[in-house]
């Protein structure tokens, strides 16, 4: 009964929040409604990792983190790109604040929770040192050639890159994904699995039960469902949330970090529990692969929707996050070179996320 209660619940919520994205879209709510609207726009990413995961489970690991991964990234783009052509020039800066705080929140923030809820139960957590490895690499050669190059190019005027430099990066950034997806689903798949401590490689779902096809199916609809109802409802918020940014006297950028932490619920949701699950690697993938899949993804979005977006598109870093940013890759390598990590590790990722949620209040 409680398990027919459940089902019901994750049913029932997509439905009800993109019957109230219909009936918001467009208007201005009162405080109530907002109130109500932001409790549907949860229940739907709840709902959204719930469907996720039952696909995950029929497709199997890493496919199963990279349906998440990619799902994910399809809120955060439709969301920016929305914001983007609505916001005009104060939007000059949300495509780099934004997939900024995604990669500080996946590599430090939902990396050392998941860190930490191995070790605290465990001491040691393991996982599998060479496809980690693989995975940070990709993504902080995306990073840098998407966020940090544009600092430092003299083609185009501020912190920005010329109309030939964008679609050059957006290539790059789309071929590396690309490249990624087909390394750690096809050619080396093993890389990307959880390991046991004596380092053997396990396959997470070879001894539960699978889903049925009409299952995984009505749960990809579901899916669907929710994703088109997150979006939609955190666009209905976004007055709300910018509103509320600038009347505590807060940077533009926080709007940024909020839309970064609202898309990757899901994702931290579902690292937490493979952690719990003793499953690092599970939670490593899909931190990284969000990443990776944020940027290489939504850059390029971003440079096709700029043929039509009004005011200059920024994508070059400041000093202060260049160094929080540098400061991320070489604790993150040292974390994943010897395939183990410890408390310390997840403590270092911690602090290090909560400088960048510091110093994006306080700049």
């Amino acid at each position: 009964m409680i398990r027919n209660a459940a089902r019901l619940w994750t049913v029932l919520i997509p439905a009800l929040a993109l019957l109230a994205l219909g009936l918001s879209w467009g208007r201005e709510l009162p405080g109530a409604l907002v109130v109500l609207v932001a409790l549907l726009l949860a229940g739907a990413v709840l709902a959204a990792v719930h469907h996720a995961e039952v696909i995950a489970h029929r497709v199997g690991e890493p496919f199963g983190s990279l349906v998440l991964a990619v799902a994910v990234t399809v809120i955060e783009v439709a969301l920016i790109v929305s914001l983007m052509i609505s916001g005009g020039g104060q939007t000059a800066t949300l495509a780099r604040d934004t997939v900024f705080a995604a990669v500080m929140i996946t590599c430090n923030g939902i990396v050392g929770l998941s860190l930490l809820t191995v070790t605290l139960k465990r001491r040691t957590a393991a996982f599998n040192a060479e496809g980690t490895g693989k995975a940070l690499a990709t993504l902080a050669t995306l990073s840098t050639l998407s966020l940090v190059l544009p600092t430092f190019t003299t083609s185009a005027t501020g912190p920005a890159f010329s109309g030939p430099q964008l679609a050059f990066a957006a290539v790059a950034s789309l071929a590396l994904y690309g490249l990624f997806v087909v390394t750690q689903t096809v050619r080396h798949r093993d890389y990307f699995l959880p390991v046991a401590r004596d380092g053997a490689v396990l396959d997470p779902g070879e001894h539960a039960p699978r889903p049925s096809g009409r299952t995984a199916l009505t749960s990809l609809g579901l899916l669907l469902v929710a994703l088109v109802s997150v979006v939609g409802l955190a666009k209905v918020e976004s007055p709300v949330i910018e509103a509320a940014v600038s009347s505590a006297g807060l940077p533009q950028a926080v709007v940024g970090v909020v839309i970064a932490l609202l898309v990757l619920l899901p994702e931290t949701i579902a690292a937490v529990r493979a952690a719990r699950r003793d499953q690092v690697q599970i939670s490593l993938n899909l931190a990284l692969g969000s990443a990776m899949a944020s940027i290489g993804l939504t850059i390029p979005a971003i440079a096709i929707a700029s043929l039509w977006l009004d005011g200059p598109l920024l994508l070059g870093l400041g000093g202060t996050h260049l160094v929080l940013f540098a400061l991320t890759v070489v604790v993150s390598t040292l974390t994943v070179v010897p395939g183990r990590a410890t408390l310390m590790q997840s403590g270092v990722h911690l602090v290090l996320f909560a400088a960048f949620l510091f110093l994006a209040v306080s700049p």
